[in-house]
């Protein structure tokens, strides 16, 4: 990539860090998409499940055609950088690293349009809403599919902790399914020096707890994965009450539909049984959202061979993550890959949604390269 596209792309990003944007509100994010298209004169459609912008870049004779795809979205949460550009909105930060996502594929889009020798099509998919909003499958519900055809699908996440620059492909699961958890424990409220003449939420909701623990260790194959994890625990109002009502909240993961419904079935044997124990009542809410992010066989490989010809660094040998990715849905209705990039070391606080965290300029030319590089090869060898 040339120094000057390098040091443009370097501005973009820094301007989409300064005015970040939450989930179904990326409108002057999608504003400044289109803008930047305007200025590569690459035509689009705006306002695709929401805030999403579709371009789309064909040249040549060829009927083939491919997707790239890059999320826009922001989090409610305040930035503690000190960076000169950090987010002027307060509690809210590209924390995730969505601003250099969106401007890698702008990248994508110059180096494709300056490029002469490739035949077909390429739709550069700008997604709304990633953060667990449903951006993914506003999209595909406003025919994202059906409106720019496409053979298959890549996209990719910054990863802090691998090396900057370095491209790491999975032959299958990617990223994990994502559930939301919320039980409702309800008793009976009275005097805390008088507990037999209440019903306890409280001591119920600490057995659950612990009850919880057993889902994965007791019901999961020990060779598959599973995640359980309470990270909330609302209730009481004074420390000589036993309240009527105890709410906990929380998250499942897991990489396959069997695991995830042999999970589903454990939790709520596990709040019967302590609401029989406790003589309360549990009332379970499990709200299933993302899917898994699972790359198909011959993606996976065509992604491996555009990381070799962009002559970046490839590791093949990383486990996959417990963390959710909109993109899975994308991949449930058309073949596809998505890959981590190296952001670099992740010290100081330079983890995923951390407020210390900012995406790596220094790797936007290789994102870039990689997502040109995949269209191409996808276009001449799919």
């Amino acid at each position: 990539m040339e120094r000057a596209l390098a040091e443009k792309l370097t501005g973009w990003r820094r301007h989409l860090h300064t005015h970040p944007e939450l989930s179904l509100q990326e409108a002057q994010t999608s504003a400044f998409v289109r803008a930047r298209l305007d200025e590569l004169g690459v035509p689009y459609v705006a306002g695709v499940g929401g805030h999403g912008v579709v371009a789309t870049i064909a040249r040549g004779s060829s009927n083939r055609s491919v997707g790239l795809r890059a999320d826009m979205d922001a989090l409610p949460i305040m930035e503690t950088t000190g960076l000169a550009y950090a987010s002027q909105t307060a509690g809210v930060m590209h924390a995730c690293g969505h601003d250099g996502h969106t401007v890698s594929l702008l990248g994508a889009a110059a180096l494709l349009m300056a490029d002469p020798d490739w035949s077909g099509t390429v739709h550069l998919v700008f997604q709304p809403a990633e953060e667990g909003a449903g951006g993914a499958r506003a999209m595909l519900a406003d025919g994202l599919f059906e409106r720019f055809p496409m053979e298959r699908i890549f996209a990719y996440h910054n990863w802090p902790g691998l090396a900057a620059g370095t491209v790491a492909v999975h032959p299958g699961p990617v990223m994990a399914a994502g559930a939301r958890l919320e039980f409702l424990i309800e008793g009976h409220a009275g005097h805390a020096a008088l507990p037999h003449l209440a019903r306890d939420p409280i001591v119920a909701a600490g057995h659950l707890l612990v009850g919880l623990q057993s889902v994965v260790s007791r019901t999961v194959d020990p060779l598959e994965s599973g995640v359980v994890t309470i990270g909330m625990i609302q209730g009481g109002a004074a420390p000589n009450q036993i309240p009527r009502e105890v709410r906990l909240r929380g998250t499942a993961r897991n990489y396959s539909v069997k695991t995830r419904d042999l999970m589903d079935v454990a939790m709520r044997r596990v709040a019967a049984g302590v609401a029989a124990m406790c003589d309360v009542a549990i009332t379970v809410d499990i709200h299933h959202g993302v899917g898994p992010t699972v790359n198909s066989a011959f993606e996976a490989e065509l992604a491996c061979d555009a990381v070799r010809e962009a002559g970046l660094g490839l590791r093949r040998d990383l486990p996959p993550a417990m963390t959710g990715e909109d993109f899975g849905w994308m991949l449930q209705q058309k073949p596809g890959a998505y890959v981590w990039i190296g952001n670099g070391p992740a010290d100081d606080g330079r983890e995923l949604h951390n407020s210390s965290y900012d995406f790596n300029d220094a790797i936007l030319p290789a994102a870039a390269g990689f997502l040109a590089g995949v269209a191409r090869r996808s276009l001449r060898e799919g």
